[in-house]
């Protein structure tokens, strides 16, 4: 797990050399500013962990991961005992959604789930041949409909289906849709009403894809999610193809909200958990020596 952290790092890591070529046992606050910043961690955020280090002018890794894991405070909304558990996934086109629900799934079923998916982007034909084409290749059922179809009728089918066939997990894929375009926005939280009116309660978790290549201006956008129909957690994509890894520090405090999964890759095993204390030590140990 730590080796799939620190290669979905490398860019950001990379960069942060680049300030501190050699490792230190202790470092200036004023250098450690300039090595945060560069891994694009907001200003504010940099300017508050040089704040509530200790008042000596040289600190140590350990002063740094204390005040760090202060912006990962927030608890995984954990799966509940309601069969099926429903999950429904939201966010823009080209964050990797489609591909991420499909890394989601061959968890679930790695972990001896029955997983139906519901192809609930109607938007754009390609979507759905994406997800069938992803389903098929996992050899998990999916539920469709032909491009145009009423959304909220796919994954209302998509959850009685799974009631009545007794699977553990529904993943329910959404339009990419942009926060500023209303009728897309009043379609997501029609979508949420007919969950619950195919099992109360449902979804019951709605979980935000973002592109982790957008730094930290994925910020606004999750913000707008979370207005339209509140977000409960958020899986942070294309992490191994940036260098803006400090963003997460943003996400996780602008939204409080917890990051359950990272993509680090394109395969289906390239979705990882998300564990504070190694993302910390990774970013970290770029330019710490070991302790």
């Amino acid at each position: 797990m730590f080796g799939f952290i620190k290669k979905g790092l490398e860019k950001t890591t990379s960069v942060m050399k680049s300030v501190v070529p050699k490792k230190l046992k202790k470092i200036e606050k004023e250098l450690l500013e300039d090595v945060l910043l560069e891994a694009d961690i907001p200003y504010e955020i940099v300017e508050e962990i040089i704040y509530y280090l200790p008042p000596q002018e040289l600190v140590s890794k350990k002063d740094v991961k204390r005040v760090m894991k202060t912006y990962f405070i927030y608890d995984n909304k954990k799966q509940n005992t309601t069969k099926p558990h429903v999950d429904l996934v939201i966010g823009v086109n080209g964050a990797g959604k489609t591909t991420t629900i499909a890394k989601l799934a061959h968890i679930y079923k790695k972990n001896g789930k029955k997983v139906l998916l519901g192809a609930s982007d109607t938007f754009r034909a390609a979507a759905i041949e994406q997800l069938k084409r992803w389903a098929d290749k996992l050899e998990i059922p999916i539920v469709y409909t032909k491009q145009n179809h009423d959304p909220s009728a796919v994954a209302y089918d998509t959850i009685s289906s799974a009631i009545a066939k007794d699977f553990d997990n529904v993943i329910i894929d959404t339009a990419g849709r942009l926060h500023n375009h209303t009728n897309l926005s009043n379609e997501l939280k029609k979508i949420v009403r007919i969950c619950n009116k195919a099992q109360e309660g449902a979804p019951h978790r709605k979980i935000l894809i973002l592109d982790g290549t957008g730094g930290s201006s994925a910020i606004n956008q999750a913000k707008s999610f979370n207005e339209i129909v509140g977000v409960d957690a958020i899986i942070i994509t294309k992490l191994d193809g940036t260098a803006k890894g400090g963003s997460l520090f943003g996400v996780a405090r602008e939204l409080e909200l917890p990051i359950v999964y990272v993509g680090v890759g394109e395969s289906k095993d390239d979705l990882i958990e998300f564990n504070p204390d190694e993302f910390i030590d990774v970013i970290l140990d770029a330019i710490f020596e070991e302790e």
